[in-house]
This record gives structure tokens, sequence and C-alpha cells, in this order.
């Protein structure tokens, strides 16, 4: 790819978004605002779908399909930490560096159990 000024802007940006997540302050401020999200998406969702009778079913499959290709895109890859890969000493673990998980899987995971732990709060107030 050219290095053009559009580009040099866009890594620029993205450098700087990267080192402001880095924070772990503003990494579980956000991941909180996803989970607060989902609730609120799941109260949204519920609502309209409940609206129209006949909707109910369409809205169901499309939130379970949603759920299930976020949780096949989070944990799609193996979870194992690198000392438990074969060759790999017990006494090299404190050497090891520190890694922090990808922002954008992380956010997504806690927008799914936000809209699954709404959609059963929306549950039991329609069952009581």
């Amino acid at each position: 790819m050219q290095d053009t000024r559009l580009s040099r802007i866009l890594n620029g940006s993205i450098g700087q978004l990267g080192g402001w997540l880095r924070n772990p302050w503003r990494r579980i401020s956000l991941v909180g605002l996803g989970l607060l999200f989902g609730n609120f998406l799941a109260t949204a969702v519920s609502t309209v779908s409940g609206q129209r009778a006949e909707s109910d079913v369409i809205a169901s499959i499309v939130v379970v399909g949603v759920t299930e290709a976020v949780s096949w895109y989070v944990y799609r890859r193996s979870q194992r930490p690198d000392f438990q890969r074969p060759g790999f000493k017990s006494s090299d673990r404190g050497q090891l560096p520190f890694v922090p998980a990808p922002f954008v899987p992380e956010l997504l995971n806690a927008l799914k159990i936000g809209l699954t732990y709404g959609l059963f709060m929306e549950a039991f107030k329609l069952g009581s």
C-alpha cells in the first residue's frame, strides 16, 4: 500500500486508540458499558418483537444466531497459554511478556453476556 496522507492519519489514529486502550481502567469501563448496552439491547429486542406477535420466532433466531457467531469469533482460537505447549519449560514462565487480550472480542463477549442476561431478566419479569 502506498504511504499516503490518509493512510498515515489512519495508522496514527489506530495507534493512539491502541495506546488509549492499554489503560486497564478504560478497558474495564468500556467492557462495563458493553454489558449495560447488551442489557438495553435485550430490553429493546424483547419489547419490539413482543409488540408484533408474528416476529417472535424470527427475532429469537436472529438473537441465537448473533450470540453463536460472537461465541465462535471469541472462542475459535485455542485458549492454551504458551507455557502448556510441548517443549516449554516451567522455569521459563517468568519470561513471558504480558500481552493484553484483544479488545474487540472482549467487548463483543461482554455485549453477548449482557444480551443473554437481559433476556433472562425479561423472561423473569414476564413470568411473574
